[in-house]
Protein backbone atom coordinates (compact mmCIF):
# COMPACT_ATOMS: atom_id res chain seq x y z
CA UNK A 1 0.00 0.00 0.00
CA UNK A 2 1.45 3.44 -0.91
CA UNK A 3 2.67 5.55 1.98
CA UNK A 4 0.28 8.51 1.44
CA UNK A 5 -2.76 6.19 1.30
CA UNK A 6 -1.63 4.36 4.44
CA UNK A 7 -1.20 7.70 6.19
CA UNK A 8 -4.66 8.84 5.07
CA UNK A 9 -6.32 5.64 6.28
CA UNK A 10 -4.65 6.02 9.69
CA UNK A 11 -5.75 9.65 10.15
CA UNK A 12 -8.24 10.04 13.03
CA UNK A 13 -11.25 12.29 13.09
CA UNK A 14 -10.35 15.93 13.64
CA UNK A 15 -11.03 17.35 17.12
CA UNK A 16 -13.44 20.13 17.90
CA UNK A 17 -16.60 18.60 16.41
CA UNK A 18 -19.54 20.86 17.37
CA UNK A 19 -22.30 19.16 19.40
CA UNK A 20 -25.84 18.94 18.12
CA UNK A 21 -27.86 22.06 18.78
CA UNK A 22 -31.12 23.72 17.95
CA UNK A 23 -29.69 24.97 14.66
CA UNK A 24 -29.26 21.39 13.45
CA UNK A 25 -32.86 20.57 14.33
CA UNK A 26 -34.05 23.74 12.60
CA UNK A 27 -32.03 22.82 9.51
CA UNK A 28 -33.74 19.41 9.34
CA UNK A 29 -37.19 20.99 9.70
CA UNK A 30 -36.48 23.56 6.99
CA UNK A 31 -35.11 20.97 4.53
CA UNK A 32 -38.01 18.57 5.14
CA UNK A 33 -40.55 21.38 4.79
CA UNK A 34 -38.91 22.54 1.56
CA UNK A 35 -39.14 19.00 0.15
CA UNK A 36 -42.85 18.75 1.01
CA UNK A 37 -43.64 22.17 -0.43
CA UNK A 38 -41.76 21.43 -3.62
CA UNK A 39 -43.66 18.18 -4.15
CA UNK A 40 -46.92 20.09 -3.63
CA UNK A 41 -46.20 23.05 -5.88
CA UNK A 42 -44.44 21.20 -8.71
CA UNK A 43 -47.15 19.19 -10.42
CA UNK A 44 -44.81 18.32 -13.30
CA UNK A 45 -42.49 16.42 -10.95
CA UNK A 46 -42.58 12.66 -11.79
CA UNK A 47 -44.08 10.64 -8.94
CA UNK A 48 -43.92 13.71 -6.77
CA UNK A 49 -45.34 11.92 -3.74
CA UNK A 50 -42.53 9.37 -3.72
CA UNK A 51 -39.96 12.08 -4.49
CA UNK A 52 -41.26 14.28 -1.68
CA UNK A 53 -41.22 11.44 0.84
CA UNK A 54 -37.66 10.54 -0.22
CA UNK A 55 -36.36 14.11 0.09
CA UNK A 56 -38.10 14.70 3.41
CA UNK A 57 -37.14 11.28 4.77
CA UNK A 58 -33.44 11.83 4.11
CA UNK A 59 -33.38 15.18 5.92
CA UNK A 60 -32.78 13.65 9.41
CA UNK A 61 -29.42 12.40 8.12
CA UNK A 62 -28.23 15.95 8.66
CA UNK A 63 -28.26 15.23 12.40
CA UNK A 64 -25.51 12.62 12.06
CA UNK A 65 -23.48 14.30 9.32
CA UNK A 66 -20.70 15.19 11.78
CA UNK A 67 -20.85 12.22 14.17
CA UNK A 68 -21.30 9.48 11.52
CA UNK A 69 -20.55 11.06 8.14
CA UNK A 70 -19.86 7.78 6.29
CA UNK A 71 -23.22 6.31 7.32
CA UNK A 72 -25.04 9.50 6.31
CA UNK A 73 -23.41 9.59 2.86
CA UNK A 74 -23.94 5.87 2.25
CA UNK A 75 -27.65 5.96 3.15
CA UNK A 76 -28.31 9.17 1.20
CA UNK A 77 -26.54 8.14 -2.01
CA UNK A 78 -27.84 4.58 -1.78
CA UNK A 79 -31.41 5.87 -1.47
CA UNK A 80 -31.06 8.25 -4.42
CA UNK A 81 -29.54 5.43 -6.49
CA UNK A 82 -32.46 3.07 -5.75
CA UNK A 83 -35.16 5.75 -5.96
CA UNK A 84 -35.70 5.31 -9.74
CA UNK A 85 -36.95 1.78 -9.02
CA UNK A 86 -39.94 3.36 -7.26
CA UNK A 87 -40.41 6.18 -9.76
CA UNK A 88 -40.48 4.28 -13.01
CA UNK A 89 -36.81 4.66 -13.84
CA UNK A 90 -36.79 8.44 -13.38
CA UNK A 91 -34.17 9.72 -10.94
CA UNK A 92 -35.32 12.18 -8.25
CA UNK A 93 -35.29 15.74 -9.55
CA UNK A 94 -36.24 17.72 -6.47
CA UNK A 95 -34.23 20.91 -5.97
CA UNK A 96 -34.64 20.49 -2.22
CA UNK A 97 -32.19 17.56 -2.35
CA UNK A 98 -29.43 20.14 -2.58
CA UNK A 99 -28.97 19.75 1.19
CA UNK A 100 -27.17 16.46 0.42
CA UNK A 101 -24.15 18.63 -0.40
CA UNK A 102 -23.85 19.27 3.35
CA UNK A 103 -23.30 15.54 3.84
CA UNK A 104 -20.44 15.61 1.30
CA UNK A 105 -18.85 18.59 3.04
CA UNK A 106 -19.16 16.94 6.47
CA UNK A 107 -17.56 13.73 5.19
CA UNK A 108 -14.27 15.43 4.31
CA UNK A 109 -14.46 17.94 7.17
CA UNK A 110 -15.25 15.62 10.10
CA UNK A 111 -14.66 12.05 8.92
CA UNK A 112 -11.63 9.92 9.73
CA UNK A 113 -9.21 9.01 6.95
CA UNK A 114 -10.82 5.59 6.48
CA UNK A 115 -14.31 7.15 6.36
CA UNK A 116 -13.13 9.67 3.78
CA UNK A 117 -11.73 6.94 1.49
CA UNK A 118 -14.80 4.70 1.81
CA UNK A 119 -17.17 7.62 1.40
CA UNK A 120 -15.39 8.81 -1.73
CA UNK A 121 -15.70 5.26 -3.11
CA UNK A 122 -19.46 5.27 -2.37
CA UNK A 123 -19.89 8.62 -4.12
CA UNK A 124 -17.87 7.56 -7.18
CA UNK A 125 -19.72 4.24 -7.37
CA UNK A 126 -23.09 5.97 -7.27
CA UNK A 127 -22.09 8.35 -10.06
CA UNK A 128 -20.83 5.53 -12.27
CA UNK A 129 -23.85 3.30 -11.68
CA UNK A 130 -26.25 6.15 -12.38
CA UNK A 131 -24.54 6.80 -15.70
CA UNK A 132 -24.22 3.12 -16.58
CA UNK A 133 -27.92 2.43 -15.97
CA UNK A 134 -28.99 5.45 -17.99
CA UNK A 135 -30.43 7.39 -15.08
CA UNK A 136 -28.35 10.45 -16.06
CA UNK A 137 -26.61 11.45 -19.27
CA UNK A 138 -22.95 12.29 -19.74
CA UNK A 139 -23.35 16.05 -19.32
CA UNK A 140 -25.29 15.66 -16.05
CA UNK A 141 -22.68 13.18 -14.82
CA UNK A 142 -19.84 15.58 -15.57
CA UNK A 143 -21.63 18.51 -13.95
CA UNK A 144 -22.59 16.52 -10.89
CA UNK A 145 -19.08 15.18 -10.51
CA UNK A 146 -17.59 18.67 -10.76
CA UNK A 147 -19.98 19.99 -8.10
CA UNK A 148 -19.24 17.02 -5.85
CA UNK A 149 -15.49 17.49 -6.17
CA UNK A 150 -15.83 21.21 -5.40
CA UNK A 151 -17.81 20.53 -2.19
CA UNK A 152 -15.40 17.81 -1.08
CA UNK A 153 -12.46 20.13 -1.73
CA UNK A 154 -14.15 22.82 0.36
CA UNK A 155 -14.54 20.39 3.26
CA UNK A 156 -10.92 19.25 2.94
CA UNK A 157 -9.72 22.88 2.85
CA UNK A 158 -11.67 23.74 6.01
CA UNK A 159 -10.23 20.65 7.71
CA UNK A 160 -6.67 21.56 6.72
CA UNK A 161 -7.10 25.17 7.82
CA UNK A 162 -8.45 24.15 11.23
CA UNK A 163 -5.56 21.71 11.66
CA UNK A 164 -3.01 24.34 10.66
CA UNK A 165 -4.46 26.83 13.15
CA UNK A 166 -4.40 24.22 15.91
CA UNK A 167 -0.73 23.51 15.19
CA UNK A 168 0.09 27.23 15.23
CA UNK A 169 -1.70 27.66 18.55
CA UNK A 170 0.31 24.74 19.93
CA UNK A 171 3.46 26.55 18.86
CA UNK A 172 2.23 29.68 20.65
CA UNK A 173 1.76 27.67 23.84
CA UNK A 174 5.23 26.16 23.54
CA UNK A 175 6.85 29.56 22.97
CA UNK A 176 5.02 31.12 25.92
CA UNK A 177 5.98 28.21 28.18
CA UNK A 178 9.57 28.60 27.06
CA UNK A 179 9.61 32.33 27.80
CA UNK A 180 7.89 31.78 31.15
CA UNK A 181 10.38 29.07 32.08
CA UNK A 182 13.24 31.40 31.28
CA UNK A 183 11.72 34.23 33.32
CA UNK A 184 11.05 31.98 36.30
CA UNK A 185 14.52 30.49 36.08
CA UNK A 186 16.02 33.89 36.84
CA UNK A 187 13.81 34.22 39.92
CA UNK A 188 14.50 30.71 41.20
CA UNK A 189 18.23 31.20 40.60
CA UNK A 190 18.04 34.33 42.76
CA UNK A 191 16.44 32.41 45.62
CA UNK A 192 18.93 29.55 45.40
CA UNK A 193 21.86 31.99 45.42
CA UNK A 194 20.44 33.66 48.53
CA UNK A 195 20.09 30.27 50.20
CA UNK A 196 23.71 29.41 49.43
CA UNK A 197 24.92 32.71 50.87
CA UNK A 198 22.85 32.27 54.03
CA UNK A 199 24.12 28.71 54.45
CA UNK A 200 27.73 29.87 54.13
CA UNK A 201 27.13 32.61 56.69
CA UNK A 202 25.50 30.14 59.07
CA UNK A 203 28.41 27.72 58.81
CA UNK A 204 30.89 30.52 59.39
CA UNK A 205 29.15 31.69 62.59
CA UNK A 206 27.83 28.38 63.94
CA UNK A 207 30.69 27.95 66.39
CA UNK A 208 30.71 31.42 67.90
CA UNK A 209 27.13 32.70 67.33
CA UNK A 210 24.54 29.89 67.42
CA UNK A 211 21.66 32.41 67.28
CA UNK A 212 22.95 33.79 63.95
CA UNK A 213 23.11 30.29 62.52
CA UNK A 214 19.50 29.70 63.58
CA UNK A 215 18.40 32.92 61.89
CA UNK A 216 20.23 31.84 58.74
CA UNK A 217 18.35 28.52 58.75
CA UNK A 218 15.01 30.34 59.06
CA UNK A 219 15.89 32.56 56.10
CA UNK A 220 16.98 29.53 54.08
CA UNK A 221 13.65 27.86 54.83
CA UNK A 222 11.74 30.95 53.68
CA UNK A 223 13.76 31.26 50.50
CA UNK A 224 13.32 27.54 49.77
CA UNK A 225 9.52 27.76 50.11
CA UNK A 226 9.36 30.70 47.71
CA UNK A 227 11.66 29.00 45.23
CA UNK A 228 9.64 25.78 45.28
CA UNK A 229 6.36 27.63 44.83
CA UNK A 230 7.66 29.40 41.75
CA UNK A 231 9.44 26.33 40.41
CA UNK A 232 6.15 24.41 40.18
CA UNK A 233 5.08 26.63 37.28
CA UNK A 234 8.19 25.67 35.29
CA UNK A 235 7.19 22.01 34.95
CA UNK A 236 7.20 20.85 31.33
CA UNK A 237 8.46 24.22 30.11
CA UNK A 238 11.57 24.64 27.99
CA UNK A 239 14.44 26.96 28.68
CA UNK A 240 16.67 28.99 26.36
CA UNK A 241 19.12 31.79 27.06
CA UNK A 242 17.87 35.38 26.81
CA UNK A 243 18.58 38.68 28.59
CA UNK A 244 17.22 39.28 32.08
CA UNK A 245 13.46 39.11 32.42
CA UNK A 246 11.59 42.44 32.62
CA UNK A 247 9.63 43.50 35.69
CA UNK A 248 6.70 45.80 36.43
CA UNK A 249 9.13 48.64 36.98
CA UNK A 250 10.14 48.36 33.31
CA UNK A 251 6.64 49.22 32.05
CA UNK A 252 7.64 52.86 31.65
CA UNK A 253 9.95 51.87 28.80
CA UNK A 254 6.93 50.73 26.78
CA UNK A 255 5.81 54.35 26.44
CA UNK A 256 8.67 55.00 24.05
CA UNK A 257 8.35 54.44 20.32
CA UNK A 258 6.39 55.76 17.39
CA UNK A 259 2.62 55.71 17.18
CA UNK A 260 -0.14 56.65 19.63
CA UNK A 261 0.86 58.15 22.98
CA UNK A 262 1.14 55.56 25.77
CA UNK A 263 0.01 56.58 29.26
CA UNK A 264 0.98 54.24 32.11
CA UNK A 265 -0.77 54.38 35.49
CA UNK A 266 0.44 52.18 38.36
CA UNK A 267 -1.29 52.12 41.74
CA UNK A 268 0.34 51.70 45.11
CA UNK A 269 0.89 48.29 46.68
CA UNK A 270 2.57 46.67 43.68
CA UNK A 271 5.82 46.04 45.52
CA UNK A 272 4.56 42.68 46.80
CA UNK A 273 3.91 41.32 43.29
CA UNK A 274 6.00 38.20 42.68
CA UNK A 275 8.66 38.58 39.96
CA UNK A 276 7.12 35.95 37.63
CA UNK A 277 3.79 37.76 37.83
CA UNK A 278 5.44 41.09 37.14
CA UNK A 279 7.17 39.62 34.12
CA UNK A 280 3.89 38.18 32.83
CA UNK A 281 2.13 41.52 33.22
CA UNK A 282 4.95 43.24 31.37
CA UNK A 283 4.79 40.73 28.51
CA UNK A 284 1.01 41.03 28.22
CA UNK A 285 1.17 44.84 28.25
CA UNK A 286 3.97 44.77 25.67
CA UNK A 287 1.93 42.55 23.33
CA UNK A 288 -1.23 44.63 23.81
CA UNK A 289 0.57 47.92 23.11
CA UNK A 290 2.26 46.46 20.03
CA UNK A 291 -1.07 45.22 18.68
CA UNK A 292 -2.74 48.59 19.35
CA UNK A 293 0.02 50.48 17.55
CA UNK A 294 -0.22 48.18 14.55
CA UNK A 295 -3.95 47.67 14.24
CA UNK A 296 -5.90 50.41 16.05
CA UNK A 297 -7.31 52.67 13.32
CA UNK A 298 -7.16 56.35 14.23
CA UNK A 299 -5.89 55.74 17.78
CA UNK A 300 -4.18 58.69 19.49
CA UNK A 301 -3.79 57.32 23.02
CA UNK A 302 -3.12 53.95 24.64
CA UNK A 303 -3.79 53.70 28.37
CA UNK A 304 -2.13 51.09 30.57
CA UNK A 305 -3.43 50.71 34.14
CA UNK A 306 -1.98 48.34 36.74
CA UNK A 307 -3.68 48.06 40.13
CA UNK A 308 -3.26 45.81 43.15
CA UNK A 309 -6.59 44.40 44.31
CA UNK A 310 -6.00 42.38 47.46
CA UNK A 311 -4.49 39.01 46.51
CA UNK A 312 -4.73 39.88 42.81
CA UNK A 313 -3.25 42.39 40.42
CA UNK A 314 -5.21 43.72 37.43
CA UNK A 315 -3.78 45.00 34.15
CA UNK A 316 -5.96 46.87 31.66
CA UNK A 317 -4.79 48.18 28.29
CA UNK A 318 -7.15 50.36 26.22
CA UNK A 319 -6.86 52.39 23.04
CA UNK A 320 -9.17 55.06 21.62
CA UNK A 321 -9.16 53.77 18.05
CA UNK A 322 -12.16 53.38 15.79
CA UNK A 323 -15.04 51.23 16.96
CA UNK A 324 -14.61 47.56 16.19
CA UNK A 325 -17.10 44.92 15.09
CA UNK A 326 -16.19 41.28 15.59
CA UNK A 327 -12.82 40.54 17.25
CA UNK A 328 -9.98 41.10 14.83
CA UNK A 329 -7.50 38.38 13.99
CA UNK A 330 -3.97 39.43 14.85
CA UNK A 331 -0.88 38.07 13.11
CA UNK A 332 1.17 35.72 15.23
CA UNK A 333 -1.77 34.85 17.52
CA UNK A 334 -0.63 37.39 20.13
CA UNK A 335 -3.97 37.25 21.97
CA UNK A 336 -3.62 33.49 22.36
CA UNK A 337 -0.10 33.94 23.69
CA UNK A 338 -1.26 36.47 26.28
CA UNK A 339 -4.06 34.18 27.40
CA UNK A 340 -1.72 31.20 27.64
CA UNK A 341 0.80 33.12 29.76
CA UNK A 342 -1.92 34.28 32.16
CA UNK A 343 -3.41 30.80 32.53
CA UNK A 344 -0.01 29.28 33.30
CA UNK A 345 0.18 31.52 36.37
CA UNK A 346 -3.39 30.79 37.47
CA UNK A 347 -4.91 33.98 36.08
CA UNK A 348 -7.10 35.10 33.19
CA UNK A 349 -6.70 37.35 30.18
CA UNK A 350 -9.48 38.57 27.89
CA UNK A 351 -9.28 40.77 24.80
CA UNK A 352 -12.00 42.28 22.66
CA UNK A 353 -13.60 45.46 21.33
CA UNK A 354 -14.53 48.14 23.85
CA UNK A 355 -18.14 49.13 24.55
CA UNK A 356 -17.81 52.28 22.48
CA UNK A 357 -14.40 52.54 20.84
CA UNK A 358 -11.04 50.86 20.65
CA UNK A 359 -9.70 47.51 21.78
CA UNK A 360 -9.39 46.43 25.41
CA UNK A 361 -7.12 43.84 26.99
CA UNK A 362 -7.60 42.90 30.66
CA UNK A 363 -5.50 40.44 32.66
CA UNK A 364 -6.02 39.38 36.29
CA UNK A 365 -3.22 37.43 37.97
CA UNK A 366 -2.58 36.32 41.54
CA UNK A 367 -0.16 38.78 43.09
Amino acid sequence: MPGPLRSLLAEPRPPGRPPLGWRDAALVVVCAAAAVLESVFRPELPDRVVAGVLAAGLAPLLLIRRSRPLLAVTVAFGATLLAPVLTGGVPPEEYSLVYLLLLLYALFRWGSGREVVLGAAVIAGKQLLSFATGQVNASDTIGGTALTVAVLALGAAARYRAGARARELDQVRLRERERLARDLHDTVAHHVSAMAIRAQAGLATAGTRPDAATDALRLIESEAKEALAELRTVVRALRTDEPDAPRLADLAALAEGAGPRVEIEMSAGLGAVAPPVGTALYRIAQEAITNARRHARGATRITVRVAAEGPQVRLRVEDDGAAHGPPRSLPGYGVSGMRERAELLGGTCVAGPGPERGWHVEAVLPA
